[in-house]
This record gives C-alpha cells, structure tokens and sequence, in this order.
C-alpha cells in the first residue's frame, strides 16, 4: 500500500462514511497515523440516495471526496481499496491492493440491502443505498416510460408504468412521494402521447403502519399525504418472490410490474474474519461494549450501522441511521485520543435528535424530543437539516439551488439515461 513506517500508533479506519469521516476528523493532528480505506474515493450523503434515482439531483451533488474532507491532515492516508480479510492474530488486514498492520482497527463499513435470504428478489428487484444503484434505478425507470411509449399491448404498457416498492419506512416512502410527484408535474409534459394517469405507485409494507419507528400521529399524516398523492399502500402484506415480472404475496393480492425496489431493511457490511458467532443473527450487526469496542478483542472497534450495543433503552442496538453513526464516530475520535493518552474512556451515550421524512413538495413529518408536527413547516426543517449535514459549500449551495428550481418550476431536470440499464423486456410481451 506504500503507507510510511512509523513510530506514531497507526489507527486504520474502514470505510468513509458518516462514522468513519467522524473518526478521522477526531484524530486530526494528533500523534497517530490514520489510515482511510473505502472502495469508493468519495463519501455519500445516503438520506438523498432517492432523489438521485428520480432525478431531482445529480449524483455528484451527494457525493464528496474523501481526500479533499481529509486534506491538510498530518499522517494521514488514504487508500482507495477493498477489504477481504481481518487477521486479529496477527493484527492485520487483508485487502485487493495488500495487506497492512495496525495497531488499533475500526470498523465502519456501514450497511447494505438486506434481502433476508431471498435470492430471486436480490437478483430482480432494484435497491438504492449507494450512487450506482441509484442511477440504475433512475435509467430503469426513465427507460420503462420510453418502453411503454413503443407497445400497443396494454397489459405491458401497464406493467412498464407499475411501480412497486417494498419497505415502509423513510426510503421506501420518500421514494414513493417524489414517484407521485413526477406522475403529477412531469409525466404528462414529457410523455404527452402517453396515458400517463394510469401510472400506479404502490408501497408494500409488513407490518400495520409505515414509518414504524416515528410516532403514530406521523404514520398516519405520512400515509394521508401519500394517499392523497395517489400512492396505494398495502399494509400487514410481505412479498415473497418477484421474477422479474410478477410479485407475488402472502396475500391473495400479486402485482404485474417492471420495477420492483426494495427498501425492506438493511444489514451491516461483513468482513471475513470475524468469526460468524460474534456476529448477531439477523442483522449481521457486531456487538460492541459501551465504548464501541468489539467483544473480544481489545484494538478492534466498531462504530456506526455495523455495530450492536446493546443497553437496556436500546436492547437491538442503536437505529441505523445517520445520527449514531455520527455520534459514534465522534465518541470514538475522542476516545482514541483518551486510549493513547491513557486516559479513562467515556462511555457512549445517544442523544436522539429526533427523526424525519418528507413526502413530496410542502409535506413532511417530523419528530422530535418534545414536539411533533407536519405539513409545510416540518417540510422546511426538513430540508435545512438535510442541508446542515451535507458535505461542503458547493454541495449545500448545488442542492439548495436546485430545490428551489425544482420547487418554482416543477422540474427535475436530471431525468437522464446516462448509462442504459438495459432490462430485459421480453417476459411482458405475450
């Protein structure tokens, strides 16, 4: 990897997400060697993942560098790399570029769709939590529109314009929001030779409310809003296959379409080496002590969607979600410091600052410590947090200006086929 030897303690952090950003701006200047390893040379804003797929922004205004977040910092390193392998024996990683030792390991490798053991919905269904996939998920749905405009057969143009997303929580329903809103305010002027009005949205959730983990008053605004919008929501229904062309239920109800995502749930990224036992069943999730501290293992942590501390208040560990992730990562900059300083650590504690969702254009919902509320203002606070935590100027002022043009003009104007996702589309024909 070509990483200069030493007499610092070399932390290496894996993956540079909000947890792994956190850390290494915790460690900035101080007597360490930090090491940066992610497969991508950039950090993604993750909550604005949807509106990359239904183009209401491009993808580099979500997406920021890691050298350039990290610059100016003495001994530190950054590795664009793929790690394989952890060899807690003998205090190593293994990665596609080479292996390197470490003295202290982090892990933050964040979370990835978690299909819950279905192959044929992995391999059919479109997920959304990195840029590429939402990108593919963008094309596909613009492609399934220029599809449907070269077919006189109705039960395909249907299925093209048949939109079915499984997952009630904030992805699935911020994803159907702005679906309905470009079926409102787009579709009819694009595609004026095309019904669009008979484009269905439908939201497939398991359990008996959407947003489960927000309070009921804003389950059941949320739900308001996206009826009124035109959403169709299913609710005590689990999808139990989808190949390619029909998904089918536990219920009596299946749905014709060419476009299945998935926002079902989510995992934490596994890396081999960690024996499988020390992995939580379910989640995949690492169990952490109270200082974010792998069990078992005394220079190996683990921060942010990866990892389960489990507490009395939080017995499945934290939500994974973007505010602990960047807790974490700030408590174990801190704590890092405090090790090396052998200084006594202090214990991570969750502060909840609430959590959020918007359903399109003036409506949103949100939840805080001691007050609740929805509609236009929730909307706004919305959109000023989601512009307080991105990354750089440029980003906060690219996004802004775009939402405000989108909102005067009722455009998303990065509605583009950039790279084809070319789907089959022969199993709809008769």
């Amino acid at each position: 990897m070509n990483i200069p030897k030493t007499s610092f303690p070399r932390i290496v952090i894996i993956g540079g997400g909000f947890a792994g950003i956190s850390i290494a701006k915790g460690l900035k200047n101080k007597e360490v060697q930090v090491v940066l390893l992610d497969k991508h040379n950039y950090h993604t804003f993750q909550p604005l993942l949807y509106q990359v797929s239904t183009g209401g922004l491009e993808p580099d205004s979500i997406a920021y560098p890691i050298r350039k977040v990290l610059k100016g910092y003495s001994n530190f390193f950054f590795r664009l790399a793929n790690v394989e392998e952890i060899r807690t024996g003998e205090n190593t990683i293994v990665t596609n570029i080479g292996s390197l030792e470490y003295d202290y390991l982090v892990i933050a490798t964040g979370s990835e769709t978690n299909y819950y053991g279905n192959r044929e919905i992995e391999i059919n269904s479109m997920a959304m939590k990195t840029i590429p996939q939402s990108l593919n998920l963008r094309s596909l749905i613009l492609e399934n529109f220029e599809q449907a405009l070269l077919t006189d057969q109705y039960h395909e143009r249907d299925a093209l314009m048949n939109f079915v997303i499984v997952g009630g929580g904030p992805t699935g329903v911020e994803l159907a929001g702005a679906l309905a809103e470009i079926k409102k305010g787009i579709l009819p002027k694009d595609y004026p030779d095309l019904d669009t009005r008979r484009v269905q949205i439908h939201i497939i959730q398991s359990g008996d409310r959407i947003l489960k983990e927000m309070s009921e008053k804003a389950s059941q605004k949320a739900e308001d809003f996206l009826e009124g919008l035109g959403v169709q929501i299913w609710k005590n229904t689990r999808v139990t296959g989808y190949d390619g062309k029909t998904v089918t239920t536990d219920t009596d109800v299946d749905f014709e379409t060419a476009t299945l995502v998935w926002a079902a749930g989510v995992k934490g990224v596994e890396i081999k080496g960690l024996n499988a036992k020390d992995l939580l069943v379910g989640g995949s999730r690492i169990p952490v002590d109270e200082f974010n501290k792998v069990k078992g293992h005394n220079n190996i942590f683990a921060v942010g969607d990866v990892a389960c501390m489990q507490t009395e208040a939080t017995p499945k560990g934290h939500p994974m979600m973007a505010q602990p992730a960047l807790q974490q990562g700030r408590n174990l900059g801190e704590n890092l410091v405090r090790l090396l300083e052998n200084k006594p650590l202090e214990p991570f504690v969750y502060r909840d600052k609430g959590s959020m969702a918007t359903i399109g254009r003036n409506k949103a919902v949100v939840d805080m410590k001691n007050i609740r509320f929805q509609g236009v203002f929730a909307w706004f606070v919305w959109m000023f947090v989601h512009l307080f935590f991105l990354i750089g100027f440029r980003n906060r002022m690219v996004v802004f200006v775009n939402w405000v043009y989108n909102y005067v003009r009722f455009d998303r104007e990065a509605r583009l086929i950039i790279r084809p996702f070319n789907r089959n589309y022969n199993a709809f024909k008769d």
